[in-house]
């Protein structure tokens, strides 16, 4: 591109869409209709906390929402996420120990309000 062209210096990205947790996904118009502004208002909000995260930390932590969200329920055990490691590992080949950072993630994922804990290995999402 010429330096004198409208878009020069311009840098693109790309964002791989299957990656983001639905969660993450906020319709303002869905199926042709303009959704309320204060529930849009409200989603956004509920992961709002990843923007302080440095891009490493927020990865971990957007594949582990998306491993728990395809799990398809609200209520689900941590049984259920280490299900998710050998994914998870190849996602991440440098990391040796994955359940201890699925475990992490999700104590953060508490910490933040996504999800809460409901007694010991079991989790409930909060929509």
């Amino acid at each position: 591109m010429a330096a004198t062209a409208r878009r020069a210096g311009w840098i693109g990205s790309n964002i791989l869409l299957s990656r983001v947790p639905e969660s993450g996904k906020i319709h303002i118009v869905q199926n042709g209709l303009v959704r309320d502004k204060e529930r849009v208002l409200a989603e956004w909000q509920k992961t709002l906390f990843l923007r302080n995260e440095s891009p490493e930390t927020r990865g971990w932590l957007l594949d582990v929402m998306k491993c728990v969200e395809s799990l398809g329920k609200r209520d689900f055990t941590l049984e259920e996420v280490y299900a998710f490691e050998r994914h998870l590992g190849d996602l991440y080949p440098g990391n040796q120990n994955v359940k201890p950072k699925i475990r992490q993630q999700l104590q953060y994922l508490r910490d933040r309000g996504f999800i809460e804990f409901i007694s010991r290995g079991s989790y409930r999402l909060r929509f």
